[in-house]
């Protein structure tokens, strides 16, 4: 007859926790000391060790546990360590960690040492017979709002803290009368309540208790008397009921909400990701990752990065129309605002190099160089820093620019542009602008995430089956409530690189709808361009004869456009805006194929 093998029966685990304040001067050699000791019996946990005391939470076999508690025994400063003992059918603890802080436990206040000066405790079973009595306390609950919602006693106040570092805020905000009473606090082991308790009674409280070993002890000593629910645990098990056991309860690892079974079996619970309390829609988690980045924006260009002084190098590549011509030639002919003059004097001043060496005017170029143009502690001038994300996913990211602030590194600017602020924030990305604005222009500006992107983007706008709206305030009531401009436009820029209407020039479209005729002789006109030459909408609309408010170039007589020392392409934040502002943009996601559309607020004037 077969003889069959007992049913194996599951290995049981003990769970301590213990902690006492006490001066340590060698922390580190506290360290090296047991964390060899717990890897070498097998246990798993966290041990915290400062100069200010220990903190542990260790789990592992009777007989692994009953050998470190022995060996602790050899610190004449940890006698009596109290420690609380609970079983478990499972290892709560994934990896054995001993580290040296600060604090045990944080607080941030470094008047209050435990060691020295602690509030009196309460043991369980005198809270116990005060509750029984319905004594007139405040039975303050000093832990973290989510641990709160796990379970309390049935009459505790939250102290209402998302962190303990936040206590010595929240006490402030307790009703002056909570002082006239004794207060009662507790936590889940009593370690917070040692640094609690001093900090309130330097606050003005003359009675603060605490609870004699937290919560913990409480179950163990008297059972669940007067608490509702179950107590969070810093591990695996989540939380323990008034037995010490284990419970059905378990943690997002997301948002680090304790979840009830019935959270367990929502649609919106998939670990490790997200829970009911987390979930978002692709929708909810491009808006809260623009909200994040433009957060972030906001705070690298403060103070601008282009007001701090700073040797600017500039890179010019020489094309192939420019092989074998000198180098003057070349300078003078790629940077049509700035004359012969300005740049002899920088090759003069060796600031003109190539691969890190000067060169003079007669130097000989070749197509594919990369010459560069030093502006030893350079500052630039000030710029709208208040960017805005608008959207923010896998493939794309859309900005909301404001004015003045150039796109891109281009005379004057290099810090102070849109493409060096988004470099700050984005790291992650290498972003891939798609089209451009102007510097004096607002609104909607897209970027792709992945050069793949940006191959299915630039078609679309090369293709013009982008839809783009522009909103623009103009001079003059325009006589039709809608009209058109098909007039080609020059390739050639002036000498303050203006562009013109020429019969000779690119194709050009743009169609116009009047929606306000106003008292002071200007209209609000959207603009709909199907074409995207540069200063499209500005000069169709100067041709026109209705020039756009506040525009530095074309906003007058175009004849006098080559005048430079009155004619300048970037506003100055203190001038009058430029009012034409990209209003919407519609096109096909990279990724999804789907006809999308970002829409920008209308601008103060429109």
């Amino acid at each position: 007859m077969e003889t069959q093998s007992p049913p194996t029966m599951p290995e049981t685990f003990v769970n301590i926790s213990a902690y006492k304040f006490v001066p340590i001067e060698e922390p580190a050699a506290v360290k090296a000391d047991l964390l060899p000791l717990c890897r070498g019996l097998g246990l798993k946990g966290t041990i915290l060790v400062s100069t200010e005391g220990i903190n542990m939470f260790v789990a592992g076999t009777r007989q692994a546990i009953d050998a470190y508690l022995e060996h602790l025994t050899k610190y004449p400063d940890f006698d009596n360590l109290p420690v609380k003992e609970s079983l478990s059918d499972h290892q709560p603890f994934s990896r054995m960690l001993v580290r040296i802080k600060k604090e045990i436990i944080s607080m941030g206040v470094e008047s209050i040492v435990p060691a020295v000066r602690t509030s009196p405790k309460l043991t369980s079973a005198q809270l116990k017979q005060w509750l029984d009595e319905g004594k007139d306390i405040t039975l303050l609950d000093v832990r973290n709002d989510y641990e709160v919602e796990v379970g309390t006693f049935e009459t505790a106040t939250p102290i209402g803290v998302d962190h303990f570092r936040q206590f010595p805020d929240a006490i402030k905000a307790l009703p002056e009368d909570a002082k006239q009473k004794p207060v009662v606090m507790f936590c889940t082991g009593g370690i917070r309540c040692e640094k609690a308790g001093p900090l309130m009674q330097e606050n003005g409280f003359d009675q603060v208790y605490q609870l004699d070993g937290g919560i913990l002890r409480y179950f163990e000593e008297v059972g669940g008397d007067h608490y509702d629910g179950d107590c969070f645990v810093f591990d695996k098990r989540v939380a323990v009921d008034p037995s010490l056991s284990e419970t059905d309860a378990q943690q997002c690892y997301a948002c680090q909400t304790v979840l009830t079974p019935a959270d367990q079996q929502s649609d919106l619970y998939r670990p490790p990701h997200s829970c009911p309390h987390c979930f978002q829609t692709p929708e909810q988690k491009c808006a809260a990752a623009a909200r994040t980045r433009t957060e972030a924006l906001q705070s690298a260009v403060d103070p601008l990065p282009g007001s701090i002084a700073y040797d600017n190098v500039r890179p010019m590549n020489v094309p192939l129309r420019f092989d074998q011509k000198r180098v003057i030639d070349f300078l003078v002919a790629m940077h049509a605002t700035l004359d012969e003059a300005f740049w002899q004097e920088r090759l003069d001043d060796q600031r003109i190099t190539y691969k890190g060496q000067p060169i003079t005017a007669d130097t000989i170029v070749r197509a594919g160089w990369r010459i560069e143009h030093l502006t030893p502690q350079a500052t630039e001038p000030p710029v709208t820093a208040d960017v805005k994300i608008i959207h923010e996913d896998e493939a794309i990211v859309v900005v909301d620019k404001p004015a003045p602030l150039p796109m891109h590194p281009c005379g004057r600017f290099n810090r102070n542009t849109l493409s060096y602020f988004l470099s700050l924030v984005y790291n992650d990305y290498q972003l891939r602008q798609i089209h451009r604005l102007d510097a004096n222009t607002t609104g909607v500006v897209v970027y792709a995430t992945k050069k793949r992107h940006s191959r299915v983007l630039f078609p679309q706008f090369k293709n013009a089956t982008v839809g783009k709206t522009y909103l623009a305030r103009v001079s003059g009531h325009c006589p039709d409530d809608t009209f058109e401009c098909d007039q080609p436009i020059s390739t050639e820029t002036s000498t303050v690189g203006t562009r013109a209407v020429s019969a000779d020039g690119q194709s050009a479209f743009t169609s116009f709808e009047v929606l306000e005729r106003r008292a002071d002789g200007t209209s609000l006109v959207v603009c709909r361009p199907k074409t995207g030459r540069t200063n499209q909408i500005r000069i169709h609309l100067a041709h026109l004869g209705f020039p756009i408010v506040g525009d530095p170039a074309y906003g007058r007589d175009l004849a006098s456009n080559d005048d430079a020392e009155t004619t300048k392409q970037t506003l100055t934040v203190d001038d009058p805006p430029m009012c034409l502002h990209a209003w919407k943009i519609e096109f096909d996601h990279p990724e999804t194929g789907k006809r999308v559309t970002y829409e920008t607020p209308r601008p103060e004037w429109g």
